[in-house]
């Protein structure tokens, strides 16, 4: 949610901004919030007058009893005062949740780096990092590789869960938490603090973190209860924060969390397909940063460089890509994401974003600091450390060798209890 301060100062900026993210219809907002605006601040002058205006009969009343004079017509006005006063007050108010829900429609004033495009197809590579090789043997489907192997049974899950899960068995669960857990140690290493969430939030969270088209389309509610199974940790840890003044001297906040992530993924291709990618149910290591608005984007830098070092110890080429002021969630000011790549699709796939939200996020929360002479609000940033899922199908694809086996990379090891390929139980004996 932006400034309203912002957007009465310089609408045009506002507008200005809405038509780079291509979102044309949402213009007539910018006038509308205005109009409500004008008539919340005209009830407000109304409202501070009729304060005043008692404070002054009040005085008036003290002055005429002390003189013994009759003060029954001014006592009589100070009664009907507060009665105005609340009547004003629930007009104000009403107006107030139609300009908060009308604000945040309003997207985020994008970063001036940003480019202008109209969708993904506008996205553009930053940097890309390792050799994108196809090896001149066949690289098997994860999905038809994990089970050859004897790792994942995703007709059972259908049968108990429905499409959009799987068992993970073995060496590729294995696989999976070692991953998971060298996320985990790398960014301890990198000194965040280390949590885990809850993994429900409610509704006022929910609100707070994400776009209302965003929750519609992601997020699985709990029904008969206010609470909402998370997408990512990113929620839960950002709301940790609600109402909260936090003290410039405790900043940067630093934390890397781990959680499952729940997601209807609904309008999502590849839903209906056997595998890893695109699942209603999957884990998370991610990192979160608030910090002073002046910080934000150096460790929006620092963020993204370390998913890249990340990518790189589990030996994966991978790609940064910036995204385009039209792919760009409202809530976030600047995007990049992270992908890997598929030598067997021959072409690279997401695998993580990084996002700076400047005060977004804070404003809705109401997540505020307390500097040397005034409060202002915080600026988040996130970052996926790591999705499971799309780490093993890269896992799986680029370390596949001619047998169908798969090589584990050496930072791994420890991890695996020192099994350093994954190979059928056929091949074993």
């Amino acid at each position: 949610m932006i400034d309203i301060k912002l957007l009465r100062k310089n609408p045009s900026l506002v507008k200005e901004n809405i038509k780079k993210k291509f979102q044309n219809h949402k213009l007539k907002l910018v006038d509308e919030v205005l109009k409500l605006d004008e008539e919340w601040r005209s009830l407000k002058y109304k409202e501070d007058s009729l304060r005043s205006e008692r404070n002054k009969i009040s005085q008036k009343i003290n002055e005429l009893i002390k003189a013994k004079k009759d003060a029954k017509k001014e006592i009589k006005q100070a009664k009907e005062i507060p009665i105005k006063i609340e009547k004003i007050q629930e007009n104000r108010k009403k107006l107030e949740e139609q300009i908060k829900k009308i604000m945040y429609s309003i997207p985020n004033i994008i970063h001036k780096s940003v480019p202008i495009g109209k969708d993904e197809s506008q996205n553009k590579v930053i940097k890309t990092y390792g050799k994108a090789l196809v090896p001149k043997y066949e690289i098997l489907n994860h999905a038809e590789l994990a089970e050859k192997l004897g790792c994942a049974d995703f007709d059972s899950a259908s049968e108990v869960a429905g499409k959009g899960f799987y068992y993970l068995i073995g060496d590729i669960a294995l696989l999976h938490s070692a991953v998971l857990a060298f996320a985990r140690d790398f960014m301890v290493k990198k000194g965040f603090t280390y949590v885990i969430p809850p993994f429900m939030i409610r509704k006022k969270v929910v609100d707070g973190v994400m776009s209302f088209e965003e929750m519609n389309n992601m997020m699985y509610k709990v029904e008969g209860e206010d609470l909402y199974l998370i997408g990512t940790s990113e929620h839960s840890m950002i709301g940790k924060f609600i109402d909260k003044t936090l003290n410039i001297k405790d900043l940067p906040i630093t934390l890397t969390c781990y959680s499952p992530c729940f997601r209807k993924e609904i309008g999502a291709h590849g839903i209906e397909e056997k595998g890893f990618f695109r699942r209603h149910q999957f884990e998370k290591q991610e990192m979160i940063v608030i910090c002073n608005p002046e910080e934000s984007y150096e460790w929006y830098d620092k963020m993204l460089n370390w998913t890249v070092e990340f990518f790189k110890e589990l030996e994966i080429p991978i790609r940064t890509l910036e995204i385009c002021s039209g792919d760009l969630a409202d809530l976030k000011s600047k995007s990049a994401d992270i992908e890997a790549w598929s030598p067997r699709q021959k072409k690279y796939y997401e695998a993580g974003s990084c996002s700076n939200l400047t005060d977004a996020q804070a404003r809705r929360l109401n997540i505020k600091i307390q500097g040397k002479t005034e409060r202002f609000f915080a600026h988040t940033s996130n970052n996926t450390v790591v999705a499971s899922p799309r780490a093993l199908i890269a896992l799986m694809e680029n370390h596949q060798q001619k047998d169908g086996s798969i090589k584990i990379p050496k930072t791994l090891w420890p991890y695996m209890l020192g099994k350093k390929v994954i190979e059928s139980k056929k091949s074993k004996k």
